[in-house]
């Protein structure tokens, strides 16, 4: 399993300088997750941002594992998540200590943008998932659900 590459794909893109119209997305979590196989898909309308996650194992890993929405408040997340991040895109520059098949690409996570509650959710579960999956720690602490 450690052998496999994780295929992570986290993309915040702002659709407000697209010219394409917007999907409406509905408010309620199971029409906002879209699930296609190993495909999580985080829309949140109200920040204009998305988080897509492509990874073996996840969807079944969140559905028993992890603490409900609100557990958690998006402060405590925030913090977490920008952690995470400033490590992971330290590991992607210099990933020679780490195995260049875990850190492929850059986070593109920026503090001062409010993502919104599910976004800085789905991310930091991922970054739990991740590390407990391939034994990596990201920060120095141990990661906790």
């Amino acid at each position: 399993m450690k052998n496999l590459i994780p295929l992570l794909l986290i993309i915040l893109v702002a659709y407000s300088s697209c010219n394409s119209p917007k999907k409406s997305v509905d408010t309620n979590y199971n029409k906002e997750h879209q699930q296609q196989g190993d495909t999580v898909r985080i829309a949140n309308e109200e920040s204009d941002y998305e988080i897509i996650i492509i990874e073996p194992g996840f969807n079944n890993w969140m559905r028993g594992r992890v603490r409900p929405r609100g557990y958690y408040s998006q402060q405590f997340l925030e913090n977490r998540n920008l952690v995470y991040v400033t490590e992971w895109n330290n590991r992607v520059l210099n990933n020679q200590p780490y195995g260049s098949q875990l850190y492929l690409w850059q986070i593109d996570y920026n503090p001062q943008i409010d993502y919104g509650y599910e976004v800085n959710y789905l991310l930091y579960f991922y970054f739990i998932y991740f590390q407990r999956t391939y034994d990596q720690r990201l920060a120095g602490w141990v990661p906790r659900i």
